[in-house]
C-alpha cells in the first residue's frame, strides 16, 4: 500500500534541516552482521545505538530516507507516557509491573536529553509541555492525572495551572486550566533523528537508504533479509517499520491501522507576536478527543497539528482547514500566512497500547498510536536488552494483548471513522 520515496515530504522540517538533503547509498551486495534492523526512524536508530554501544555489528535498511516516516514529521513534543496512559499496564501487570514501565518512560526522557548533549545534536531543544483542558468538565482529567502520577508512579513534575494563570503561558482564552510537565519539552524531530543516525554511524552502524526489505526468512543461524539489490544475513532481525510494515510481515500488519495526521507551519512571526502566543515557550496539547497541539519553532513560526483521517485520503483544502482550527485558538493570527502543510501515516492499535514482541530471532516494536517520541526510546532500550539476552522488560510489554484490527485495514478504517465522528460530537457537545 505504501510507496517509498527518495525525498522527504515538503514539510517545514525538511525545509529547515540541511542534513535531510544528504543521501546515503543503497545496499547493492551481500552483508553479514549481528543484527539487521528494518526502518531508520526513532525505534530503529535507538535500538541500533544501544546494540552498537554494546559491541554488536548492526545494519539498518531504510526503504526511503532516514526519518522519512513519522519520526521526521511529527509534532516534536516530548511527552512522558504512552498514548493509552497507564491503566492498561496496571490492569495487566499489577501496580509493581506498571511502575517498572513508568520507570522506563522517565529514563527515556532523560536519555533523550543525554543523547542530545553527548552527541552534540542541534535540534532546537526547548523545555516544558502543557496539557490543557478546553472544557471545564475535563479539568478533572488534569487534576486526576496529577494526583495519580504522584501517588502511584512517584512522579511529581506536574504543576497545575488555573485559568487565571493561563495567560502567562498561552495567549488564548480557549483554555480552562493546564498541567505543566517540567520534564516534557519539544524539539525539531527531523534534526533530532538525523543526529541519532549520525551518532549510530559513529558507533559503526551501517545505514542503507533507498533499500526496501522485500522479504525475510528464518534459518538455523538466524535470519536472511532480501532487498531489491542485496541481501543481509544476521543473527537477529528488528522490524521497526510502524505504519509502513505493509506486507513485510502479515502478523504485524494485522495489529496496526495506518492513520493520517497533519500539521501546518506559519511564516516566521514578529518577535512580539510570537512571544505573546506562548510566553513561556512550552509545547501545548489539549485533552479533547480530537486534540490540537502546537508550539513555536526556533525561528518563531507557529507549528500546529490536529487533524487525522482513517480513510487514506488527505483532507481537501488541508492548509485552510488546519488554519481555521488554528484561528480557534489564536484569532490574532488571521493575517499570518501558512508556509507549509504536510502529513503522513502513524500506526495505531485497537486499545492504543504499544505492540512490542519477539518470535524466535525476530523482534519488533510498533503501535505507538501518535505518542512516540519518548516511547520509541523505551522501545530501543527494551529491544536491545532482549537481543543481548535480558528479556525482562520485553516480557512486560508482551503481556499486553493487542487484537487484530477488526475487518482488516479497510473495514477497520471505516469503523474508526464512525468512532471518531462520535467522539468529535462529544467534543462539541
Amino acid at each position: 500500500m505504501f510507496l517509498s520515496s527518495p525525498d522527504h515530504i515538503d514539510s517545514y522540517y525538511a525545509a529547515s534541516c540541511p542534513e535531510a538533503r544528504q543521501s546515503r547509498p543503497a545496499l547493492a551486495d551481500e552483508l553479514e552482521v549481528d543484527v539487521v534492523i528494518v526502518g531508520a526512524g526513532y525505534t530503529g536508530l535507538y535500538t541500533a545505538l544501544n546494540l552498537a554501544e554494546a559491541g554488536l555489528s548492526v545494519a539498518i535498511l531504510e526503504a526511503s530516507r532516514v526519518g522519512w516516516g513519522a519520526s521526521g514529521r511529527n509534532g516534536g513534543q516530548i511527552i512522558l507516557g504512552f498514548s493509552c496512559d497507564m491503566a492498561p499496564f496496571e490492569a495487566t501487570l499489577g501496580l509493581g509491573g506498571a511502575r517498572r514501565v513508568w520507570g522506563l518512560i522517565q529514563d527515556a526522557a532523560g536519555e533523550i536529553r543525554r543523547r542530545i548533549a553527548d552527541h552534540g545534536i542541534a535540534c532546537d531543544l526547548a523545555e516544558g509541555h502543557l496539557w490543557t483542558s478546553v472544557q471545564q468538565r475535563r479539568v478533572k482529567l488534569l487534576t486526576d492525572w496529577q494526583e495519580e502520577a504522584a501517588k502511584k508512579w512517584g512522579y511529581r513534575s506536574l504543576h497545575f495551572i488555573p485559568k487565571s494563570e493561563i495567560p502567562r503561558h498561552i495567549g488564548s482564552d480557549r483554555y480552562q486550566a493546564a498541567l505543566l510537565d517540567s520534564s516534557g519539552g519539544h524539539l525539531h524531530p527531523l534534526k533530532y533523528v538525523h543526529g541519532l543516525a549520525r551518532a549510530a554511524e559513529g558507533r559503526g552502524v551501517r545505514i542503507f537508504e533507498q533499500t526496501k526489505a522485500c522479504r525475510y526468512s528464518e534459518t538455523a543461524e538466524g535470519v536472511v533479509v532480501e532487498t531489491e539489490r542485496g541481501r543481509v544475513r544476521a543473527g537477529k532481525l528488528v522490524l521497526a517499520c510502524n505504519a509502513y510494515i505493509d506486507r513485510l510481515d502479515s502478523r504485524l500488519q494485522r495489529k496496526v491501522l495506518p492513520v493520517g495526521t497533519y500539521m501546518i507551519a506559519t511564516e516566521p512571526l514578529d518577535e512580539s507576536l510570537a512571544s505573546s502566543l506562548l510566553p513561556s515557550g512550552h509545547a501545548v496539547s489539549d485533552n479533547q478527543f480530537i486534540l490540537d497541539y502546537f508550539r513555536l519553532s526556533a525561528d518563531r513560526r507557529l507549528l500546529f497539528g490536529g487533524k487525522c483521517t482513517y480513510t487514506g485520503r488527505t483532507p481537501s483544502r488541508l492548509a485552510e482547514g488546519m488554519r481555521q482550527d488554528m484561528l480557534k485558538v489564536f484569532p490574532q493570527l488571521r493575517e499570518a500566512r501558512i508556509s507549509h502543510a504536510w502529513g503522513g501515516h502513524i500506526d495505531i492499535t485497537v486499545p492504543r497500547t504499544p505492540d512490542f514482541g519477539r518470535a524466535g530471532n525476530v523482534y519488533w516494536a510498533q503501535g505507538f498510536s501518535g505518542h512516540g517520541l519518548v516511547p520509541t526510546c523505551v522501545a530501543g532500550r527494551v529491544l536491545a536488552e532482549a537481543i543481548r539476552g535480558d528479556q525482562a522488560h520485553l516480557d512486560l510489554f508482551m503481556a499486553l494483548r493487542n487484537p487484530d484490527i477488526p475487518g482488516g485495514e479497510r473495514l477497520g478504517g471505516l469503523l474508526q471513522v464512525v468512532g471518531m465522528s462520535y467522539y468529535r460530537l462529544r467534543d462539541y457537545f
